[in-house]
């Protein structure tokens, strides 16, 4: 079992969420290499682009994200997505509890439209993950 007790994670998780917040995305990863604790690690205002940037190949992490994206001229739309992040250098232990401490993650991390399972930086492309956020949204009347 993960420890998500820290209230700094959902101190993020609302930052992410608020409307009167710059804030569109959260990191957490793991206290340290033995530790099933996680921590908040990082959060920033840029986007997807600024969390690929923020993410260790070495590790496992998770993050929750507001994508905001334009379905015609007039609308604008703000979904949220979980992101699993194992790092292609993630040892094997962690690769195995990731899965299993994904569901504590959940727990406070609750709200999402999409989970994103990210081995590789290009997996957390905006465009892509747009067009599965469209799709998941129900109607669409642009041919998506």
């Amino acid at each position: 079992m993960a420890d998500v007790s820290d209230p700094k994670i959902s101190e993020a998780y609302e930052d992410v969420r608020s409307n009167k917040s710059d804030t569109n995305w959260a990191l957490i990863d793991y206290e340290n290499d033995r530790s099933d604790k996680l921590v908040v690690t990082a959060t920033g205002t840029g986007g997807l682009t600024e969390l690929q940037e923020k993410l260790d190949p070495d590790r496992g992490s998770f993050a929750y994200v507001r994508v905001a994206y334009s379905n015609d001229k007039e609308s604008q739309r703000e979904k949220f997505i979980l992101v699993t992040w194992i790092g292609s250098g993630c040892k094997v232990m962690r690769k195995a509890k990731i899965s299993v401490h994904a569901a504590d993650v959940k727990s406070v991390f609750r709200v999402y439209s999409i989970d994103v399972a990210a081995r590789e930086k290009d997996d957390l492309k905006e465009e892509p993950i747009v067009v599965r956020l469209r799709k998941a949204g129900g109607a669409s009347y642009d041919g998506v």
